[in-house]
């Protein structure tokens, strides 16, 4: 399966998902990493396994929609099956949406639907909850509003910061992210309305606390 990534900064997450393929857990390859940033450390990552990059700058496009229009053109170019983003920070456009209907995979540091948007441990940690976590969902034209695919979940502790309990649930995300995309490679992922059932097969429980993170 070829696997498109958009990425904006360090790409931890493309990081996991290269990993995966690497190690024989993900039968994929990734075709082209695609970024908003030129200084993104994704890049270094993408350089260092011969994976191509391309650099995008919004500004240079005459709207948002011709920005969209450009990224999804480059993804059709190489055969592009899924679109992973990899902490690329912007709300994605119809165009690419368009382009690929639930084939756009994201994941964010939440237990959605709580805490959408930006900073969504700093969110959990101010709210006071017990329990956070990661979501991986498909893309819709919203903020992290698309169908749940996979959730994990961690216990926040009285004394966690945004930063520890980060570190917690990057953990987690970059074992279930592989496990989201190896699932939709496998075609098991089928989408009713905002349900996603997985079809067949054992898979791992990541949905339950562990304490030893």
């Amino acid at each position: 399966m070829n696997i498109g990534v958009l990425a904006s900064g360090r790409g931890s997450n493309f990081q996991a998902i290269i990993d995966a393929i690497r190690e024989g857990k993900l039968s994929a390859k990734i075709v082209v990493l695609i970024t908003d940033n030129p200084r993104a450390f994704a890049i270094e990552r993408a350089c260092k396994y011969g994976i191509p990059h391309i650099v995008l700058n919004p500004a240079d496009f005459a709207s948002r929609e011709a920005f969209y229009d450009r990224i999804a053109a480059e993804l059709r170019d190489r055969r592009t099956e899924l679109v992973v983003l990899a902490g690329f920070m912007r709300i994605v456009g119809r165009p690419l949406i368009a382009a690929f209907p639930n084939r756009i995979m994201n994941i964010h540091p939440a237990l959605l639907p709580a805490f959408p948007g930006l900073h969504g441990q700093k969110q959990a940690v101010d709210y006071g909850v017990k329990i956070s976590g990661c979501t991986v969902h498909f893309v819709d034209e919203g903020m992290d509003t698309g169908p749940i695919i996979i959730q994990a979940a961690v216990p926040v502790y009285h004394d966690d910061t945004e930063e520890t309990l980060s570190e917690r649930i990057l953990k987690l995300e970059h074992k279930i992210y592989p496990e989201a995309i190896r699932l939709f490679s496998e075609g098991r992922l089928e989408v009713h309305g905002r349900i996603v059932r997985i079809a067949g097969g054992e898979r791992e429980d990541f949905s339950v606390v562990n304490p030893s993170f």
